[in-house]
């Protein structure tokens, strides 16, 4: 379901679909199926199709039992779903699936992005770290609550994005992970 508080970044229609790359609205406080499925670890892969009256979700499970609490959850709630296709999970969506740029920080302020930038070149993200957040502040001219704010902030946001992608590898076995092994 689309609120009227989503933004709609982008569109594309392929003739028969139409397909919303919608910027989440902050109405999570409702009993959505979106927010139980956030609630149970569950990913829900985007973007959701919605096609006459029907909201498509492709979901990854780690666990049989998340899926059959979102079921009673909707049931509870009276919403009608029908499971289209179940497949086990082998590791290969993990490869498949692509991480662009824009997924990863199209949520960064200007801001936020030159303080990683900036944390970056002063070898903030070295180890052992060449330079700490009051150091980089300093040299920089600006406040160091200021400028650690931005960067944990942009460091929040990145990792937050990352999380599906690595829970999706962490549950690839080892055997299928050293054949997904970039050399």
């Amino acid at each position: 379901m689309i609120c009227g508080r989503n933004r709609i970044l982008e569109e594309i229609s392929d003739g028969c679909r139409l397909y919303l790359n919608v910027h989440e609205c902050h109405c999570m406080k409702q009993d959505t199926i979106v927010r139980h499925i956030g609630e149970l670890g569950i990913l829900n892969i985007f973007p959701n199709l919605i096609e006459n009256s029907w909201a498509y979700h492709r979901l990854v499970v780690f666990r049989h039992e998340d899926l059959e609490e979102l079921l009673r959850r909707l049931e509870n709630w009276g919403w009608v779903y029908k499971i289209l296709r179940k497949v086990p999970f082998d590791g290969f969506i993990a490869s498949s699936l692509t991480l662009s740029a824009d997924a990863l920080f199209s949520d960064l302020t200007k801001k936020q992005i030159e303080a990683m930038l900036t944390a970056h070149r002063h070898g903030y993200y070295n180890l052992p770290r060449n330079a700490d957040v009051q150091t980089i502040a300093a040299k920089e001219k600006v406040p160091r609550t200021t400028f650690q704010e931005h960067l944990k902030k942009a460091e929040n946001k990145v990792v937050g994005a990352l999380v599906p992608y690595i829970q999706l590898f962490n549950h690839v076995s080892p055997k299928k992970r050293k054949s997904l092994k970039v050399k």
